[in-house]
């Protein structure tokens, strides 16, 4: 089975060497004692000033990070990954596999030739918004310290909505994770490819600004799409007052039957958020991946569900960008 975590953040400048065990939730040894084949790493960017000095340190940023992440690769025992087949052809190797996306379309800034230059160093989606809205979306979480409305846009901006048809043309999947409802809705009208939500959770079990409500799951459903339940506490349940959130494994198993329940088994998928607020109880880093694999088998999920989950799903959506792509 291939084991796909489709969102995992790294610390950035002076990121430590994957190669080496550390002090990162994921690094090589982690992954290859958890059997953990494959991890999307991103090129994140926080939200700053929208002026053209802050989109430009941004775009530095995102394509430095991308580089880096590439560069994670030797091309044997670690390989970077652009395409599924590559994924694929990697897993069957026995190498790990590399693969890189983007989280915060503010690092485009206005330039829609970006996400094809992005594309070309190997991203396979981009996650339109973070905390804080953007020139492209509203967010899911308004930021006061950024001055921020409660919405800005309605959803997506006109930009927006041209990111969009920039990023179907690139081959890049559009992910809605961190958007807020009303621009969600609106890329699963607009976008050619299937959108993803690619670390998110159920707000009918815990009603959380980060997670997707039913008629979210069923618009995901409704265009093909996809949403990856993660590991972050704090979408999962509510914390208790002065304590530590108790998240666990069994947590995310709830939400994963709820989606399931919901909206198929062929629309939901699985990811850490490590590194980036991501790790509960029985799943705290790439060593522990078995875990999550045998919380969702106690549920009844067999075989070909699992790799639906792992990687299975997400492949067939990332096929479906490359295919339409101009």
């Amino acid at each position: 089975m291939l084991t796909l975590d489709t969102h995992v953040d790294i610390r950035w400048p002076d990121p430590p060497d994957p190669l080496a065990e550390g002090p990162m939730r994921v690094d090589f040894p982690k992954m290859q004692r958890g059997g953990l084949n494959a991890v999307i790493f991103i090129a994140y960017v926080g939200q700053g000033r929208r002026d053209a000095a802050g989109h430009a340190a941004a775009a530095e940023r995102a394509e430095a990070m991308l580089r880096h992440i590439r560069d994670r690769a030797d091309g044997e025992a670690h390989r970077f990954c652009a395409t599924p087949d590559e994924l694929e052809a990697c897993h069957a190797a026995g190498a790990l596999a590399v693969l890189s996306a983007v989280e915060n379309g503010y690092a485009m800034g206005h330039d829609l030739s970006v996400p094809a230059r992005w594309r070309s160093l190997g991203a396979c989606y981009l996650t339109l918004t973070h905390d804080g809205h953007n020139d492209l979306a509203d967010s899911a979480r308004p930021q006061q310290r950024l001055g921020d409305a409660p919405a800005e846009h309605g959803g997506l901006s006109p930009l927006g909505r041209q990111a969009i048809a920039a990023l179907n043309a690139a081959g890049m999947l559009v992910d809605v994770s961190h958007v807020a409802k009303s621009g969600m809705l609106q890329a699963a009208d607009l976008s050619r490819s299937p959108i993803v939500a690619t670390h998110t959770a159920c707000r009918a079990l815990h009603d959380h600004p980060r997670g997707i409500d039913d008629e979210q799951l069923d618009a995901l459903k409704s265009v093909g799409g996809l949403a990856q339940i993660t590991a972050v506490p704090a979408f999962l349940r509510p914390t208790p007052e002065g304590q530590r959130n108790p998240g666990s494994v069994e947590d995310m198993a709830d939400h994963v039957d709820h989606a399931v329940r919901r909206i198929g088994i062929e629309h939901v998928g699985l990811s850490s958020d490590f590194d980036g607020g991501g790790g509960v109880e029985g799943w705290q880093n790439a060593a522990e991946t078995p875990n999550l694999t045998a919380a969702l088998a106690r549920r009844g999920y067999g075989e070909r569900e699992l790799g639906l989950l792992w990687s299975g799903n997400f492949l067939r959506l990332w096929r479906r960008a490359l295919a339409i792509a101009d």
